[in-house]
């Protein structure tokens, strides 16, 4: 009888220890989950599921996130571990048939088969949603999916990140936060004319209607003239004094993923960042655009007045909340007004420790004319810009 207890203790132990080391899979799968920042792209318009259902309008066309909840008709649920792996580095699913770039599977490839799995794992737990996709909207050719066999002979590199020798722990774990989960240089890098990554590298450049600015050491326009608190700032929480907040994709990115992070990653991430050789790449800040007209400036200082400093204040500072502050933003110091235009035309929302900082769309409230007079407005009031916006910018 003693005997049998024994076994049986033995039987509990082991299988304790493998429910909680299951556990801990799942747990630091969601945490991989966050920061590779899925959900930016796969959640669906409810904000509710990993359903996908998300347009990304992109130069030949229209490409629709899929669904990565475990229903096994609609979703994931079917993948093996095997096949998890291949779709995460090559960019081929399950069924054998290749998936567009806008998975950035270039940058998940550098993920090590531990991570990869993890997140896969993760996954699972969710609750399945059966939602199928819309079909993309591509022209002939970009609809053959099979073409993107020789892409990608050119543009992903399909291996795994290893560890530079040469640098600190800390480097190490920032390059993997930022070249394999965060996958960051998909934003931030200029395309080939492949629409694959260039060899420019966090040199900035404009993706779906929004600037994503220059992350190199370059004090101009990238990083240089940061400070390390300013970045972890910005980065954890969506602001910095005196560098105004995030929008856009990079507010759905502290949204979603980074300010989950702990410390020590985001600053690992800073340490990794400052070692990007700089690429003087980016708007001319401050400079004056000749031949611009400010026939517009006492509109734009109107509607200004009427429609923004409640919340903006005259001098940017910000009313009642740090994420109304513009002083300093990189939007306000760039002629082409380019993520002033995608602020004003589609809204902007933030997640913080005090609640949801959201802008609204101006579109249905002012004409085109009138969202041009307070582009030209804000960028002359507070980047010292003259820069003539065309009224197009803000028609559908």
């Amino acid at each position: 009888m003693k005997y049998f207890l024994l076994f049986f203790a033995v039987i509990m132990a082991i299988s304790a220890r493998s429910a909680q080391a299951q556990t801990d899979l799942i747990e630091q799968g969601k945490t991989l989950f966050r920061a590779a920042d899925c959900a930016a792209c796969h959640l669906s318009s409810d904000g509710q599921t990993l359903s996908g259902g998300k347009a990304f309008s992109l130069p030949f066309g229209t490409v629709y996130a899929v669904n990565i909840t475990p229903d096994r008709e609609t979703g994931i649920g079917a993948y093996t571990d095997e096949q998890w792996l291949r779709m995460m580095r090559t960019g081929v699913d399950r069924n054998e048939r290749h998936l567009y770039p806008v998975m950035p599977y270039t940058s998940y490839t550098f993920l090590n088969d531990a991570d990869t799995l993890a997140i896969k794992a993760y996954l699972f737990t969710l609750k399945p949603v059966q939602a199928k996709a819309p079909e993309n909207r591509l022209p002939f050719p970009f609809n053959q999916r099979w073409v993107m066999t020789f892409w990608n002979w050119f543009n992903n590199p399909n291996r795994r990140m290893t560890t530079d020798p040469h640098r600190t722990p800390e480097w190490n774990r920032g390059a993997y936060l930022v070249e394999a989960l965060g996958h960051c240089d998909q934003c931030h890098t200029p395309r080939n004319f492949m629409f694959g990554l260039s060899g420019k590298a966090y040199a900035g450049t404009v993706q779906v209607g929004w600037r994503a600015y220059n992350l190199t050491s370059d004090t101009e326009h990238g990083l240089g003239g940061w400070s390390d608190s300013e970045l972890f700032e910005y980065l954890s929480t969506g602001y910095a004094p005196h560098r105004g907040p995030a929008s856009g994709p990079m507010a759905e990115a502290i949204k979603n993923s980074l300010r989950y992070l702990p410390a020590e990653d985001i600053r690992a991430m800073i340490v990794y960042l400052r070692s990007i050789p700089a690429r003087s790449n980016g708007p001319q800040r401050g400079k004056r655009v000749p031949g611009a007209s400010g026939e517009n400036e006492d509109v734009g200082r109107h509607i200004f007045q009427q429609a923004c400093m409640g919340c903006h204040l005259e001098n940017g500072a910000g009313r009642q909340s740090d994420w109304g502050a513009l002083e300093g933003a990189h939007s306000l110091s760039d002629p082409a007004a380019t993520n002033i235009i995608a602020v004003l035309r589609t809204g902007t929302s933030i997640k913080t420790e005090h609640g949801k900082m959201a802008m609204p769309s101006f579109t249905k409230a002012y004409t085109p004319q009138e969202l041009t007079a307070i582009s030209e407005y804000l960028l002359d009031h507070f980047g010292g810009i003259q820069a003539p916006i065309k009224p197009e910018s803000f028609k559908n």
